[in-house]
């Protein structure tokens, strides 16, 4: 990967983090890792439990950003959530997956959607 593709996927989590705390979520962790992959942010509410998947891109032009987060992304991002689980007793906090999408053409502002509940355990 290169450094420009690293600082603008780093730009975009900062983004995000900010999105989030500006709407309530405390942050837990960024780029939490396990021997299983890895999450770009953790944080949680009073009743939720919050795995985000960050994707940010400069253009739509080979897909949105949400659709880069496959069926196989999605499996790992949940085992890995497994292992936080087991790590970190939270009690009864319900567990959700989100994806946020940012589109960037100048990494310097972007457009932030938010998919809450992108998918599922199932």
């Amino acid at each position: 990967m290169t450094e420009a593709r690293l600082a603008l996927g780093q730009w975009g989590e900062k983004l995000a983090v900010d999105y989030l705390v500006n709407n309530g979520w405390k942050i837990l962790a960024r780029n939490f890792r396990a021997p299983v992959g890895e999450i770009d942010i953790i944080a949680r509410s009073r009743t939720c439990l919050l795995f985000v998947e960050v994707k940010t891109r400069r253009t739509n032009l080979f897909g949105t950003p949400q659709e880069a987060v496959g069926s196989r992304k999605q499996r790992q991002i949940i085992r890995t959530a497994q292992w936080y689980l087991q790590e970190h007793k939270l009690g009864s906090l319900q567990p959700r997956f989100d994806v946020i999408a940012i589109i960037s053409a100048d990494g310097i502002s972007g457009q932030v959607e938010h998919f809450e509940h992108a998918f599922s355990l199932d």
